[in-house]
């Protein structure tokens, strides 16, 4: 599979929407609440600049926010038909090489507490907790990583 990541068009909207809700329905009866993500407005990140696909047709998705210290790695997500051909790690090796050539040291991220297997995934790919709160309505497990220095991207 090509794993080339882009920046989102406008014209990509419908795409993005559509691997996000098949990425994130799943979780709706367990959590009891549609998850965020399901509900951002797309157009609007991807007018922003902070939204990333991959594939054709798109298969993933990467909503990067770049704050003054941090990189927040606000979304995320893998079309199901996609999963465990490497696309998740490709996104989040492109969040490291945003977060470098943006020049910040971390990337933070947060996931809700009942989508345990993120909270797998994240550790494996050098993410820590830093901590768990209620968001709103969303009992949330923050995470963050620390990049290296040196490294160049």
């Amino acid at each position: 599979m090509d794993h080339h990541i882009r920046p989102a068009t406008p014209a990509d909207a419908d795409a993005v929407k559509a691997v996000i809700d098949a990425a994130y329905r799943p979780y709706v009866a367990r959590i009891g609440l549609r998850p965020a993500p399901m509900d951002a407005d797309h157009a609007a990140d991807i007018a922003a600049g902070r939204v990333f696909v991959t594939g054709d047709p798109v298969v993933g998705v990467l909503v990067l926010v770049a704050e003054p210290d941090h990189l927040v790695l606000e979304n995320i997500a893998v079309h199901p038909d996609a999963h465990r051909q490497g696309v998740g790690r490709h996104l989040l090796t492109f969040a490291d090489t945003h977060a470098r050539a943006l020049g910040l040291p971390e990337i933070r991220l947060y996931t809700n507490a009942l989508m345990w297997e993120n909270q797998e995934i994240y550790p494996r790919y050098g993410y820590e907790v830093t901590e768990r709160r209620r968001d709103g309505q969303y009992d949330r497990v923050h995470y963050r990583k620390r990049l290296p220095e040196g490294i160049e991207p």
